[in-house]
């Protein structure tokens, strides 16, 4: 299965428990600086954007990424900024209920991605305050470095 055999549910939990204590520029251009740095350490192709609404604070192309990683990263975001969920949440949510997500919600697959990559950046108390988005993996390996990321920035930041 393309989805890593994933739950709604279990998607959502994890959006429960990835929750910010806070989230502004600073934040989003460290959260952007741990995931270029494990995906230089790791020789990763991926393309890296954090985002805080529309706007993009922090992006990385790394080597082995392309101009066609940011097309999907600007249709992830879009995913995430409609629904306030992860793009992988959404996939698993539609092929659970048996629907197509883009007519569903009555969005062009040209705009949005419902693939794996995109992730709420969510404070505590306050809903929805940016997007973590990678590109250029499978879809499952996009959604798990994006949980990694965040881990390890939640991690850092309770050191403080």
């Amino acid at each position: 299965m393309t989805t890593g055999n994933f739950t709604s549910e279990q998607l959502e939990l994890e959006e429960s428990i990835l929750v910010f204590p806070q989230f502004d520029a600073l934040d989003a251009v460290e959260l952007g600086e741990i995931a270029m740095e494990m995906g230089l350490d790791r020789s990763l192709p991926i393309a890296i954007e954090v985002r805080m609404g529309e706007w993009i604070v922090f992006h990385a192309s790394l080597p082995g990424s392309t101009m066609d990683n940011d097309r999907w990263i600007a249709r992830k975001a879009r995913v995430v900024l409609a629904t306030g969920h992860s793009t992988m949440y959404e996939r698993v949510k539609a092929e659970e209920e048996g629907v197509d997500w883009y007519t569903h919600y009555n969005r062009p697959e040209e705009m949005h991605a419902i693939h794996g990559g995109g992730l709420p950046i969510n404070i505590a108390g306050g809903g929805l305050e940016g997007i973590l988005l990678i590109s250029g993996l499978p879809q499952v390996e996009d959604h798990l470095l994006g949980v990694e990321i965040m881990t390890e920035f939640l991690a850092r930041a309770g050191e403080n």
